[in-house]
């Protein structure tokens, strides 16, 4: 490759670095503007209902997860990182939930109560009517977790980025340096 040409996707890819930077440094700033507001929602709430009505006392002795963080891979061989609501059934449970034989008629046993298919909103822990403001927080909150897993998306590709740009940095040098040694031997 011509020094020019590595000169030029150089000057590309620290462009891209630096917006990258840019974006970084943005979704931070949202990340603790959302978290701040989220706990200010949150200390609103238990103002509103009592400290001891909004607390650890009142969480769910079981608690499902309400989002799941999945990564893929893009096509440049990079992870990113998404927000997805867990479902009510991962692809491993799908199918038969008795794998032995079952007994059509007779003894007929007690149901038993199966999870819900739906994971319940944590707010009605701590009640049916809940201030506006918890649900603020609940929202704030998970604003944050997108971001979060956003902001960790592109941390890895400008990781990958700063590598890129050392590799071009090299070669570009190696590159000069080549050059510039026939022109010495030269004189």
């Amino acid at each position: 490759m011509a020094a020019p040409d590595l000169r030029a996707e150089l000057d590309s890819l620290l462009l891209q670095l630096l917006r990258d930077l840019e974006e970084l440094e943005a979704k931070r700033a949202a990340l603790n503007a959302r978290v701040e507001e989220g706990w200010l929602s949150l200390s609103k709430a238990r103002y509103a209902m009592g400290a001891k009505s909004v607390g650890p006392l009142q969480y769910a002795p079981r608690m499902d997860p309400q989002v799941c963080v999945c990564t893929s891979e893009t096509q440049n061989g990079l992870q990113k990182f998404r927000v997805v609501r867990a479902s009510a059934q991962t692809p491993e449970e799908v199918g038969p939930r008795e794998t032995g034989l079952r007994r059509r008629k007779g003894f007929t046993r007690t149901p038993e109560p199966e999870p819900s298919p739906v994971p319940q909103d944590p707010l009605n822990w701590f009640g049916i009517l809940v201030p506006h403001s918890l649900r603020q927080a609940q929202a704030s909150f998970r604003e944050g977790l997108q971001l979060a897993a956003d902001m960790a998306s592109l941390q890895i590709r400008i990781s990958w980025g700063r590598s890129q740009l050392r590799g071009l940095q090299d070669t570009l040098k190696q590159l000069e340096s080549g050059a510039a040694w026939p022109m010495a031997r030269g004189r």
